[in-house]
């Protein structure tokens, strides 16, 4: 997994490339988020254009991260979610937690 790191404002954009499983990726993802959350950076917004799959540890790892930028008064929202990782999202219940969107502008905005 590869994780590029941009800002739009006050946000930060975390662009995800690669699958989030057991063993791969999962690291990586925690700690990019980790480091934003040292780094103060309060609104993140995790692109998933380019993550083809996410198993139940990895989604373990997107819950953790959403759950340690709440506690510090942050928000984690995410965009360009791909069919099998909204359909897993879906069936799980967790689209009802994540604040999802299918356009970067529109997910931006919604921090404001």
């Amino acid at each position: 997994m590869k994780i590029g790191k941009r800002k739009k404002g006050d946000v930060t954009i975390l662009d995800l490339k690669g699958k989030i499983l057991v063993g791969e990726g999962i690291d990586e993802l925690r700690s990019s988020i980790d480091g934003s959350v040292k780094e103060k950076e309060s609104k993140i917004l995790l692109n998933f254009e380019n993550v083809p799959y996410l198993d139940s540890t990895g989604l373990g790892e997107v819950v953790r991260s959403y759950t340690s930028v709440r506690k510090m008064g942050g928000t984690i929202k995410i965009v360009n979610l791909t069919n099998k990782v909204k359909d897993l999202l879906s069936v799980t219940k967790l689209i009802t937690v994540f604040e999802t969107f299918e356009d970067e502008d529109k997910a931006l905005n919604s921090f404001k």
